[in-house]
């Protein structure tokens, strides 16, 4: 979390990024148990809102250029890839929140073959977990295997069709959500640490318009836990760094900001995102956990592996809507 300091001079223009990109979905608790902490925890229809403006404007942010003028550079928001892993099926968990007096979409499927079904073949060419990883319940030295840890690849998409042809996050979401309702009703204490998310986002406009910065058409990738156990540590190193983002985020307006763990970049060229040694440690530090988390999973990510062998590469295209006046 040191990365997320801010400096006494201002936000620089990587912080005002990742800042941007950092989705704050309301956050609910769950029924305190005697000797316990309080569980706090998101529901993924409350995730996905958050990106409806984004979906249908584009993310604006502001970017101080080197000639000292400043621009609002606007992004596009896709869904890059996504994977939930539970520890028992999805109709399993629908039956639990009912049970605990949370409503239940009419469409979820209780067929646990069903759902076994779906995530083989919306896996874009993946295995499940359990046909990924071995028979065993334990490892070699006795303590729990990486798939008794982690649980069962329940839901897994990639994408892999080019900028132009992708479709904004949130229409990509509720396509998916048509064959896999739990996309909508999951909260993330229903899911492992290892459940994540990336989001690719594309420059698409800037205004007013700039053609002296390269940097200015740098894309991004954000990488973004699923689970509250990631949760948890974030808000207490929150609290304890009393971050001016932490405080408006979250102890203000009770939402959970859903940090970039990892990041990777395409097209950076220039120093507008770098300009300090700070932001430069920032993006190094980033990348590395990205890249650390995609071996750890075993996880074949291929936006990831395109920006990280794509440098002199022409602009992405994005297919994208106007904004409207």
């Amino acid at each position: 979390m040191w990365w997320w300091c801010s400096s006494a001079k201002g936000r620089s223009n990587l912080e005002r990024v990742l800042l941007g990109v950092t989705p704050k979905p309301p956050s609910f608790s769950l029924p305190r148990e005697q000797g316990k902490e309080e569980i706090e925890y998101f529901r993924l229809g409350d995730l996905w809102n958050c990106y409806n403006e984004q979906s249908a404007y584009g993310l604006g942010t502001q970017v101080d250029l080197n000639n000292g003028e400043n621009v609002m550079q606007y992004y596009a928001p896709y869904l890059s890839t996504i994977q939930i892993y539970t520890h028992k099926p999805t109709a399993l968990i629908s039956r639990n929140q009912n049970e605990a007096g949370e409503s239940e979409s009419s469409d979820c499927w209780s067929d646990s073959e069903s759902e076994k079904l779906l995530s083989r073949s919306m896996s874009n060419d993946s295995k499940t977990w359990d046909e990924a990883s071995e028979d065993s319940v334990f490892d070699s030295d006795g303590s729990p295997s990486l798939r008794d840890r982690l649980g069962v690849l329940d839901f897994k998409y990639v994408e892999r069709d080019p900028p132009f042809k992708r479709v904004p996050l949130i229409a990509k979401i509720n396509q998916l959500a048509e064959k896999y309702p739990a996309l909508m009703t999951l909260r993330s204490v229903d899911m492992s640490p290892a459940s994540w998310m990336a989001v690719s986002w594309y420059p698409i406009y800037t205004i007013p318009p700039s053609r002296t910065e390269n940097d200015l058409t740098t894309a991004f990738l954000t990488y973004h836990t699923l689970s509250s156990s990631f949760q948890d540590n974030a808000v207490v190193e929150g609290k304890e760094e009393g971050a001016e983002w932490f405080e408006e985020s979250y102890v203000m307006s009770k939402r959970i900001p859903l940090l970039p763990f990892g990041l990777a970049t395409y097209k950076m060229q220039g120093d507008l995102w770098g300009k300090t040694g700070f932001d430069q440690d920032r993006l190094f530090y980033l990348q590395r956990a990205a890249d650390s988390w995609l071996k750890q999973l075993n996880a074949d990510h291929h936006d990831f592996n395109f920006f990280m062998n794509s440098n002199q590469s022409s602009p992405p295209l994005a297919y994208y809507p106007s904004p409207k006046p």
